[in-house]
């Protein structure tokens, strides 16, 4: 019997690229749906040049596909951008992927949401599905959209919800953060006692490969986080650790790192990490996913990969 064919967007992004390595080594076929045409990604079995946007070609592309993975869309990262800009490539774009889904028969649509679909920067208290989604910009407002845009077709979908990624290719704060772990200076964050939950991207993409390996229907959004929240300085320690260095984090009074981190233009990453954002993927546990690795072991290794 032949492999199952997956139709994986967003092949070329941080977390396509690994979803692609690691949807190939469990033996799916996986063809690519790329926006332009470009080197066909290695591992992918085939690939179809079209844009969400402009859906001519779905029909073909999604021929015979068993199941979707959905990873493209217009990141938190990308800062400054608009609403509108949000919502037509997370919201819109989805929902047009889904309806060509349902009428090619695709069983199923494994979507790659946001904790920020769920929550805002912080948290009061362990986030869980049960909790009223109250997203507080517009990346994740978007993210939701898409998500109750999936609930209104009959097609079997999950959302899934990661915190915050980590892994080779990262950008943004994390990548800011690896480089300053790197460096020989002692770094100022022992004072910070926030905890944060974190996933690799190796969990991440065992948590899509239960999505689709999972038989019986969804149609739900699962948060997908490793157990262990860290604080800054856990973070830090865990990756020297990776570079068989010692912590080397020192405390400065909070105040004055958070006017330093003002004064430098690191207002948004400082209020990220000196903030907790906790996250239970309880749900996701019971359908048989399993961490990777713990946080403190996944950033070790992220650290000696040097990426």
């Amino acid at each position: 019997m032949a492999a199952r064919l997956i139709a994986l967007t967003g092949a070329t992004g941080f977390i396509g690229r690994h979803l692609l390595h690691d949807l190939s080594r469990r033996g799916y076929r996986v063809r690519v749906l790329l926006r332009r045409p470009v080197e066909v990604p290695e591992g992918a079995s085939s690939a179809v040049v079209g844009d969400l946007s402009r859906p001519m070609n779905m029909a073909a592309a999604l021929a015979g596909v068993d199941a979707i993975v959905h990873s493209a869309g217009l990141a938190l990262s990308m800062s400054g951008r608009p609403d509108d800009d949000f919502r037509s490539s997370n919201t819109d774009a989805t929902l047009r992927l889904a309806e060509a889904a349902a009428k090619a028969r695709v069983q199923r649509l494994v979507f790659l949401s946001s904790i920020r679909a769920q929550t805002g920067v912080s948290a009061p208290g362990i986030v869980t599905e049960a909790d009223p989604p109250v997203p507080t910009d517009a990346y994740g407002r978007s993210k939701l959209a898409a998500e109750e845009a999936l609930a209104g077709t009959a097609l079997d979908w999950v959302a899934l919800r990661p915190v915050l990624v980590y892994g080779a290719g990262v950008k943004g704060n994390m990548a800011t953060l690896m480089q300053l772990v790197r460096s020989a200076a002692p770094l100022p964050f022992g004072g910070l006692d926030a905890r944060r939950s974190l996933v690799s991207v190796e969990s991440l993409a065992a948590a899509v490969a239960t999505a689709l390996e999972t038989s019986a229907p969804l149609r739900r959004p699962l948060i997908v986080a490793e157990p262990d929240a860290l604080t800054l300085p856990e973070m830090v320690g865990a990756l020297r650790a990776g570079l068989g260095r010692g912590p080397g984090v020192v405390s400065v009074p909070v105040p004055l790192l958070g006017l330093a981190c003002r004064l430098a233009g690191r207002e948004e990453a400082y209020s990220r990490l000196s903030t907790s954002l906790v996250a239970s993927a309880d749900e996701l546990g019971r359908l048989g996913w399993t961490p990777v690795s713990s946080a403190r072991e996944g950033l070790a290794r992220f650290a000696r990969s040097g990426a």
